[in-house]
């Protein structure tokens, strides 16, 4: 097949870029389900547990999962159509409010709708549409989902973390991206990078600086991306974090002691590094050096 077909268009094609932005609103109108989803399902999944080893009825008995209820309003209950549905589009035609009980709809949707399809126009637009363009598309999409989610409620689910890192490893058998034997060392030493902090820091203080999901989204950023990029990837999302923490204590008069989730750093990181790693490993290490 030609190398500037539809499905295998190199880097720099402008119309499969377009495709790839278009594409990307619609996954990104799926993410909107799984953020809002996922941390529910893990509620409603624990709540049972606990009520089944108390020798209670579960309190959840309905379907609940990432396609069953149908999209509705949170509000009134309206199910909402395919024509309401449409990603942005329909946020503006009405104005952002439900068409039935006139309840605002949060500004976040159109947002992560836009920001997948920006950030897959860029990565297709990057890569090419061919294996490498697609892998990193799925590496973005999982990463987008996982920054709400932590955002929202200081959770990584292993649901998403750990398919991200074993998608790394089986992306790299043939060197996608970097070496295979790089992606397990990568992977490897991601965890222990930031399970050695962890421990370190409660040693000093007592307390918990970070969780264990973080460990898992670096080790899936080390599977594929390789362990050369952690030095990049922590020394990014640490100064991106901080940066991001002070605006938040200054401007949103935010408490110090309100600990601020480091996944969508390490997740901000992870894509840059993907798009330009190699110049910004120069520096790091130049840096370091």
């Amino acid at each position: 097949m030609p190398q500037d077909t539809l499905l295998f268009a190199a880097p720099g094609n402008l119309f499969v870029t377009l495709v790839a932005a278009l594409f990307g609103l619609i996954v990104g109108s799926f993410l909107n389900v799984v953020i809002h989803r996922i941390p529910k399902m893990m509620q409603r999944e624990s709540d049972n547990y606990v009520a089944a080893e108390s020798g209670k009825p579960p309190p959840h008995t309905d379907k609940y999962n990432l396609m069953l209820p149908h999209s509705h309003c949170t509000a009134c209950g309206h199910r909402i159509t395919a024509l309401e549905n449409i990603p942005v589009i329909s946020y503006l035609a009405l104005r952002g409010k439900c068409s039935a009980c006139k309840a605002p709809i949060s500004a976040r949707y159109p947002l992560v709708e836009i920001l997948t399809g920006a950030l897959s126009a860029l990565l297709v637009w990057h890569f090419g549409s061919g294996w490498a363009g697609l892998a990193s598309l799925l590496f973005a999409f999982l990463l987008i989902a996982m920054t709400f989610i932590d955002a929202d409620t200081q959770m990584l689910p292993d649901d998403l973390t750990f398919p991200l890192l074993w998608a790394g490893l089986l992306v790299n058998i043939n060197g996608t991206f970097v070496p295979l034997h790089d992606a397990v060392i990568g992977a490897a030493a991601g965890y222990l990078a930031l399970w050695s902090v962890y421990w370190a820091f409660k040693l000093a203080t007592g307390k918990e600086g970070m969780g264990y999901g973080d460990f898992k989204l670096l080790a899936a950023l080390g599977a594929w991306l390789g362990w050369t990029m952690l030095p990049t990837i922590i020394l990014l999302s640490s100064v991106v974090g901080a940066l991001v923490g002070i605006v938040l204590i200054v401007l949103a008069k935010r408490g110090r002691d309100k600990p601020i989730p480091f996944g969508p750093y390490l997740a901000a990181a992870g894509v840059i590094a993907l798009l330009y790693g190699a110049p910004l490993s120069q520096l790091t290490l130049g840096l370091v050096g």
